[in-house]
């Protein structure tokens, strides 16, 4: 049976110290602490993990500290977020209070060096890349409201681009406005689901649609290939709009590109079988929308049972 120790007094108070340095930018004065808790509790597991956590964002700082490009320090900080996230499961005994303590450190400093760079620069100049960074690290550190207002900035400055869409919805869902979370997610995964980062995604919404896709079979980057099908299948993704003309026409033309590259290279099917499901249902929302003929829908729908029975059976229950 696995033992697990609890902290006396002192090193609770020395842990709570410490992360709290964490928070704060301080790492190596938190290290000291954790230093100090452990000579007192020696076999103390949160102490030993909170050390190991600590001692990974210590290496890693200093590496940043090698790059004297600012974008360059702020991307490898945060980049290294994910790697950390294993690192951490893998040494056992990780405290979710040490986990929030060292995300706000890092993304922290990603922020402050992400707002550097846009120091100076007039509103027709801000760069949409720095806009959607600064957007996704207030994100991160819970602060939904300027994140919102920093990705809403970013979609202005570079339309159409899905990973901003998708970040952009994620905050919604994340304040409770699903509506338009949808709305946002839909177009992303549209328009390029290979752009969206599902595992950067935190809205229970879609943390849940992305399982349930990997239940269904699709793992790594196919799961953001299927996903949005899944979205229609379970309910998730409602909305729909009535497409302008131009859009209808892009919509028509790409399925068609996509109808002859399957038949030509049956080899890409688990990339295009999903896309072109996904563009059928726009299809068939469209159609709904704008009240078409019976015939066009049934016409979609035979396509959609042609390519894959089992989601026709599901889409058409």
């Amino acid at each position: 049976m696995e033992v697990v120790s609890t902290p006396n007094n002192e090193t609770h108070a020395l842990l709570s110290s410490a992360y709290e340095d964490f928070s704060r930018g301080l790492l190596s004065q938190g290290i000291g602490k954790l230093e100090e808790a452990l000579a007192g509790d020696f076999e103390n597991a949160e102490v030993v993990s909170a050390l190991k956590c600590a001692h990974f964002w210590r290496d890693r700082f200093a590496t940043a500290e090698e790059r004297t490009d600012r974008f360059e320090k702020a991307e490898y900080l945060v980049n290294q977020w994910k790697s950390f996230l294993a690192f951490a499961a893998r040494a056992g005994d990780e405290s979710e209070r040490c986990l929030t303590a060292l995300k706000r450190l890092v993304y922290k400093t990603g922020l402050e060096l992400y707002e550097s760079l846009l120091e100076g620069h007039s509103p027709g100049g801000r760069d949409g890349d720095i806009l959607f960074r600064i957007g996704r690290c207030y994100k991160s550190l819970g602060a939904y409201d300027l994140a919102l207002q920093n990705l809403d900035a970013a979609n202005q400055v570079k339309k159409d681009q899905a990973e901003i869409m998708a970040e952009l919805a994620d905050c919604y869902a994340l304040v409770n406005e699903m509506q338009i979370s949808k709305v946002f997610f839909r177009e992303a995964f549209f328009l390029n689901p290979q752009a969206v980062d599902c595992d950067s995604l935190e809205s229970g919404m879609i943390r849940r649609l992305a399982e349930k896709t990997r239940e269904n079979g699709h793992q790594g980057s196919s799961t953001a290939e299927w996903l949005p099908v899944y979205g229609v299948l379970y309910g998730v993704f409602t909305v729909r709009r009535e497409l302008r003309s131009i859009e209808y026409g892009k919509l028509r033309q790409s399925i068609y590109a996509m109808e002859v590259e399957l038949r030509d290279d049956p080899k890409k099917k688990e990339t295009l079988m999903p896309r072109l499901l996904n563009r059928y249902f726009w299809l068939v929302d469209h159609y709904l929308t704008v009240k078409e003929g019976r015939e066009k829908i049934d016409e979609v729908l035979l396509k959609i049972k042609a390519l894959n029975p089992l989601v026709y059976e599901h889409y058409t229950k």
